[in-house]
């Protein structure tokens, strides 16, 4: 009930199910397109359905319905870790185009465009910009993607945001934890808030602590040695040290464990699409296959 449903224009869609379980044997094992087994249909069908379901996000919905699920029935632990991944990009993950999709001429324009052709929109998402704008860059690693993410205390992610690879951690801590919406079950807003949160010492820094006593999130987050040498420096005016559960702290091994299980998946551990929202919708589906195993 939460997939879309042929729009009629090229005849009736491939059934679901067949289409879905080619898209999890491409995720699980990152075999090519172009390679797919003939069992799950014509290649460019398995390929369109995931593309268009990665662009108007269709798998983000899915995972949010699993995870109200989930929090509906008291199994998500609010005790929140976030950390970040680095992820190898192979070389059949360049050759997106180097600039951004063109807009409509008005909005006449744009809705006509869409009463012609309904799934177009959502088919062009923002991006383009070369490398960059797919969330491609250059760090230690080499040609990389960063997959930044935040996961509850049972190892399952609960948001995930793709960055290039020399982004830094601390940039994206604030939009980790707001993506993170798990819908109620009946009426009510999504949650949003977690009991608690831990992160290593990339986060620790005045914005991200700010910004967490702004929200009200208890929050374990280790001082950076400089840091503390230089508050020490100051005496008095240095202030006192920021407050640090040394127990809570030990939990923040369920994020690492999260990107494990994530990385148990070839198109995870290594990356092959070209377009960054594609690769968030391979991420965020094998997301939703940890949460409906657990």
């Amino acid at each position: 009930m939460f997939l879309p449903v042929s729009h009629g224009r090229c005849g009736r869609w491939r059934d679901h199910r067949q289409v879905i379980d080619g898209i999890l044997r491409r995720v699980r094992t990152g075999v090519q397109w172009r390679d797919f087994p003939k069992r799950f249909g014509p290649w460019m069908a398995v390929y369109e359905r995931h593309r268009l379901w990665s662009a108007d996000g269709t798998w983000e919905r899915l995972l949010q319905q699993v995870q109200a699920a989930a929090d509906a029935a008291g199994e998500i632990d609010w005790d929140v870790s976030v950390d970040s991944t680095v992820v190898r990009a192979h070389q059949h993950a360049a050759g997106a185009r180097t600039g951004p999709p063109s807009a409509p001429a008005s909005k006449r324009a744009e809705a006509a465009e869409h009463q012609r052709n309904p799934v177009a929109e959502p088919a062009r998402p923002a991006g383009g910009g070369g490398a960059g704008g797919e969330g491609l860059g250059r760090s230690r690693g080499g040609f990389t993607s960063k997959l930044h993410l935040s996961a509850d205390g049972r190892c399952r992610p609960l948001s995930l945001v793709v960055t290039g690879g020399q982004r830094t951690d601390c940039t994206q801590f604030r939009t980790v934890p707001e993506k993170s919406r798990v819908p109620r079950v009946g009426s009510g807003r999504p949650r949003t808030k977690p009991d608690s949160l831990a992160a290593d010492k990339a986060y620790s820094n005045s914005p991200c602590r700010e910004y967490l006593r702004r929200r009200g999130i208890r929050h374990s987050i280790p001082e950076k040695t400089d840091s503390q040498a230089a508050r020490l420096r100051k005496g008095l005016r240095g202030g006192r040290p920021p407050g640090f559960d040394a127990e809570r702290y030990k939990k923040r091994n369920t994020v690492e464990r999260a990107i494990n299980r994530l990385k148990q998946s070839r198109t995870v551990a290594t990356r092959y699409d070209s377009r960054g929202y594609v690769f968030l919708g391979t991420a965020t589906t094998a997301a939703l296959l940890i949460w409906l195993r657990s």
